[in-house]
C-alpha cells in the first residue's frame, strides 16, 4: 500500500512539474510568479524567472528579494533548494540536488540542499551539484560545474570549478532592476 501511494505522489508531482513546464512558456512575470507561488515556490518581493524554467518538486524551493532567474533553468526542490537576496543566474543554469549513488547496488537516489547565498552571479550553462553552499558574493564563471562549496566573494571556473580570483567588491548593496518584459 505504501508503494502505490509513494507512486501516486510521485506521478502528482510530474504532473505539477509538467504544468508548470507551461505556465513557464507564457511572456508574463505576473502570471508566471502567481502560478508558481500557488505551487509552493517561496519567491520574495521583486524576483523573477524568466520564461522556459523547469522544477522538480517546487515545495522545497525559496528565492529571495531582488533575484533574477533567466531563461531555460532547471531548479531542482527535492531537497531543500535556497536562493538569496539580489542573486543574478543566467540562462541554462541547471541546480540540482538529488543524484543517484553510482556505487549502490540498487543506484539509489541520494540528496542534498543546495544554498546560494546574496549577492551570488552564476554564468550561464552553469551546472551545480547536490550540498553545495555558494557563499556571499561569489560568482561562478560559464559553463562551470560546481562540486564543492564556494567561498565568499571568490570567483570560479572550470570543470570541476575551482578558484580564479577574487571579487573585488567586498561590500555589495546593488539592485538588480527589473526583468526584461518578454522573457
Amino acid at each position: 500500500m505504501n508503494r502505490i501511494f509513494r507512486r501516486i505522489k510521485t506521478v502528482f508531482w510530474e504532473l505539477v512539474c509538467f504544468k508548470l513546464r507551461i505556465v513557464g512558456l507564457v511572456p508574463s512575470h505576473y502570471f508566471r510568479r502567481f502560478c508558481y507561488r500557488c505551487w509552493g515556490i517561496r519567491i520574495g518581493n521583486g524576483s523573477t524567472i524568466h520564461m522556459g524554467a523547469s522544477f522538480y518538486y517546487p515545495p522545497k524551493i525559496s528565492i529571495g528579494n531582488d533575484t533574477i532567474i533567466g531563461e531555460g533553468v532547471v531548479l531542482d526542490g527535492r531537497d531543500r533548494l535556497i536562493i538569496g537576496n539580489h542573486v543574478d543566474i543566467a540562462s541554462e543554469v541547471m541546480v540540482y540536488n538529488a543524484e543517484h549513488d553510482i556505487n549502490d547496488e540498487s543506484f539509489k537516489a541520494i540528496t542534498a540542499p543546495v544554498v546560494i547565498e546574496d549577492y551570488v552571479f552564476i554564468g550561464p550553462r552553469v551546472i551545480i551539484l547536490p550540498g553545495v553552499t555558494i557563499k556571499k558574493g561569489a560568482v561562478v564563471a560559464a559553463g562551470a560545474v560546481v562540486t564543492k562549496d564556494v567561498e565568499e566573494f571568490k570567483i570560479v571556473g572550470g570543470v570541476p570549478a575551482k578558484e580564479i580570483a577574487d571579487r573585488q567588491n567586498k561590500n555589495p548593496n546593488y539592485k538588480l532592476g527589473r526583468a526584461a518584459w518578454f522573457r
